[in-house]
Formats: structure tokens, sequence, C-alpha cells
């Protein structure tokens, strides 16, 4: 059996894009999203993440506006601090994301699997 192909791993991304191919919504910003649905802030997100404030401000809101709603909710600072939460739709969107990764990656490593197991016979 061969080994050439052991030091191989599958890497992939998902995304969504308008009609005219322009991204709309991809992993990254899906963990984005996650964080923040997290954190309760889009400041502690983009630390968690290591990402800057104003670049994920801006792609969020041109997310909104391609999608044509609010994913997101913000509260200014106060006594407690702002925070940003995720709208309905925001959850929405974040749920059905996380279950189309939970149907689709064990498929795509099983058949990552079948392919190495393919090309090593």
């Amino acid at each position: 059996m061969s080994k050439r192909y052991n030091n191989l791993h599958l890497q992939y991304k998902i995304w969504l894009e308008s009609d005219d191919g322009t991204g709309v919504l991809g992993d990254g910003k899906w963990q984005i999203l996650k964080a923040i649905k997290s954190e309760g802030s889009l400041m502690a997100a983009c630390e968690k993440l290591g990402i800057t404030y104003r670049r994920t401000w801006n792609d969020l809101k041109k997310i909104e506006q391609m999608l044509g709603f609010r994913i997101i909710q913000k509260t200014r600072g106060g006594k407690e601090g702002g925070k940003t939460v995720l709208s309905e739709e925001g959850l929405r969107l974040v749920g059905a994301f996380d279950h189309f990764h939970e149907k689709i990656d064990g498929l795509i490593q099983e058949n990552f699997r079948s392919m190495l197991d393919e090309l090593r016979s």
C-alpha cells in the first residue's frame, strides 16, 4: 500500500454568493457571527478572532445590505458598556449554517478518505 498520500489533509471553505458572484456569507463571517453570539459584543468577538473591528463592522453591514435584513443589533455604550447581538434573522442564519456544516462536513471528510483509499490502491 502506498504511503505517498499520508501527508494530505483536506481543507475547504463554504460560502454563499449572489447571482452576480459577489460573496455574501462564508465560513469566516459565520465564525464572526458565532463569536458575536457567544461574546455579546463585536469588539470582544474581534479580539477573540484577532481581526479588526472597523473592517468587520463594514463587512457585516455589506452582508446586511446584500441580504436585505439586519443580522446584528448594536447598543451603544453606557454605564454597562455597549453590546452587539445577533438579530432574530442573524440567529436563524447562524443556526442554518451550523446545521448545514453538521450535515456536510462528515460527508466531505468521508469522501476525502475514500479518495485517498482509491489513490493508495
